[in-house]
């Protein structure tokens, strides 16, 4: 198969700091569609007026052709016999569409907003005279519906419908990109992650994203800020813990939604990432219980052991451990999150005890001189929380027994 690409007509506009055959470029290479070439056609404009993208991964060659007829004949004469993937210079396509219409075996086409991807088996099929590709596909080619489309996203707890947007001008620019910011936010997650810190994130984003900042380096900022707060809060200076702890939540949200906008996520960044998630918050309730404890400096460590706000802080930890060992079971069967299950599971994943809920909690309770009294409402927290799973996990197995609810169905 072949990707052609009309670039008779070129957007100026760069979205999140690519061109918009680079941002397809590099869909293509994220959804692993198999090409044995990538054809940028640029009609009756001379090749030099495109700039073949570089590092977009792709490794099949990237030629770039120009001559005159209309689309149909340009698309035969560099199909070359091959089955064709086809879009134009100015659309900016959800890459799930690539990969989806490159395992159908027929002629498909869907468009929106003046964009188009069509998949081309044959191309004779195309009507011949049409100046453009969406009226060369005619209705010689089956259209694709939302509803046939799979719209579930794992890694984003949701179910989010195929977009196709064409980006011609500034304004629709800054539309699309604000659009494809928040498509990528999760279905399910936390108050502060949902509500507080998407501000803060988009106007870190964005100049990231332009200065082409790999996730990978935001990444590893948050495990140094990470490890930072623990020394910090342990030694009683909560102020510069707190600070590099809320960066650190803020980043943690940053380097995520800066590799999907900019398709640049990669094995070692998700495992950095998501370790880091699973792996620091109890370790951050104990330095928060010691730094409680050890108001006294010369106090023997063996004594901030055995004080009860840092034995509160360790049973935090088991129930931390015992409630994502839970939390592992419903995936197990379902190949999803528990809290993708229905609505309300959604909802209750908004309140429910993790870090950037347990933060401001704590933070609030610290600066009003009722910090340990706080680390036992955490606890008390994490238990409910560890029971609630636990329960909802066996009713869904045991006595519900259904699926997820059709409206985050796969």
């Amino acid at each position: 198969m072949k990707f052609w690409i009309d670039a008779a007509n070129l957007s100026p506009e760069r979205v999140f700091g690519m061109t918009l055959i680079e941002r397809q470029l590099k869909a293509l290479r994220h959804q692993k569609v198999d090409l044995s070439e990538v054809v940028i056609d640029t009609g009756d404009q001379p090749a030099s007026s495109v700039d073949v993208p570089q590092d977009t991964g792709i490794a099949c060659p990237i030629r770039v052709v120009s001559g005159g007829g209309d689309v149909a004949t340009r698309i035969a004469r560099s199909s070359g016999g091959e089955d064709v993937l086809a879009s134009t210079a100015t659309s900016l396509i959800d890459a799930r569409l690539y990969g989806f219409l490159a395992k159908q075996n027929e002629n498909v086409a869907v468009a929106d907003d003046g964009a188009i991807l069509v998949r081309v088996t044959n191309t004779e099929r195309l009507e011949t005279g049409a100046n453009d590709l969406l009226r060369a596909v005619g209705s010689n080619i089956r259209w694709l519906s939302q509803s046939e489309f799979p719209s579930f996203v794992r890694k984003l707890r949701r179910s989010t419908p195929y977009y196709l947007f064409s980006v011609t001008t500034r304004e629709h620019r800054r539309k699309i990109e604000r659009f494809l910011f928040w498509s990528n936010y999760k279905g399910s997650t936390d108050f502060f992650t949902k509500y507080v810190y998407p501000p803060l994130v988009w106007l870190m984003v964005r100049p990231l994203a332009r200065a082409r900042v790999h996730p990978n380096v935001v990444t590893i900022i948050s495990i140094l800020l990470t490890i930072a707060v623990v020394p910090l809060c342990a030694t009683g200076h909560f102020f510069w813990g707190f600070v590099c702890a809320y960066t650190m939540s803020v980043l943690d949200s940053v380097d995520g939604k800066l590799a999907r906008l900019t398709f640049t996520d990669s094995a070692i960044g998700n495992v950095l990432d998501h370790g880091l998630d699973l792996v620091h918050p109890p370790f951050w309730y104990c330095a928060w219980a010691w730094g409680l404890a050890n108001s006294d400096y010369h106090q023997p460590a063996a004594t901030i052991w055995q004080s009860p706000v840092f034995v509160a802080s360790l049973w935090i930890l088991g129930l931390y451990v015992l409630d994502r060992v839970i939390l592992k079971i419903y995936p197990n069967i379902f190949h999803r999150g528990l809290h993708t299950h229905a609505p309300i599971d959604g909802f209750i994943r908004t309140f429910i005890s993790r870090r950037n809920i347990n933060l401001p909690l704590f933070t609030v309770g610290y600066a009003i001189g009722l910090g340990v009294q706080t680390i036992y409402l955490i606890l008390i927290w994490q238990a409910v929380t560890c029971l609630y799973h636990g329960i909802r996990t066996a009713w869904i197995i045991f006595v519900e027994k259904a699926r997820p609810a059709p409206d985050v169905a796969e």
